[in-house]
């Protein structure tokens, strides 16, 4: 990854839609975050709702999105267990415009 380019923007260029669970995985690259963390995602879920970012909830089967590592797999299939009861644990379609990079950007866990 160049210095200028970042996660986010890289991601971006390849769709203009991707799943709420790369997103997340991309934000945290950039802030060199653990990823693997479900309380810290249902906070950034809750973050892009409360800022009415577009978002659609879809089934996600990790292995059908390519995630093909065991890890992502597995924090899939954690969030998959919960998001009838709890929308923050949802997986999402998130448009990735200059908007909702700048957005994702301005979250901290603290929010």
């Amino acid at each position: 990854m160049s210095t200028t380019e970042l996660a986010l923007d890289i991601i971006r260029k390849k769709v203009f839609f991707h799943n709420s669970i790369d997103v997340w995985i991309s934000a945290c690259e950039e802030k060199n975050l653990d990823w693997f963390n479900i309380e810290s995602y249902k906070k950034f879920i809750s973050y892009l709702l409360k800022n009415n970012l577009q978002m659609k909830a879809f089934n996600l089967c990790a292995h059908e999105a390519g995630a093909t590592e065991e890890k992502k797999t597995k924090f899939a299939d954690i969030l998959a267990e919960t998001k009838d009861s709890d929308p923050n644990t949802a997986t999402y379609t998130i448009k990735l415009n200059k908007a909702t990079v700048d957005l994702i950007r301005e979250f901290t866990s603290e929010d």
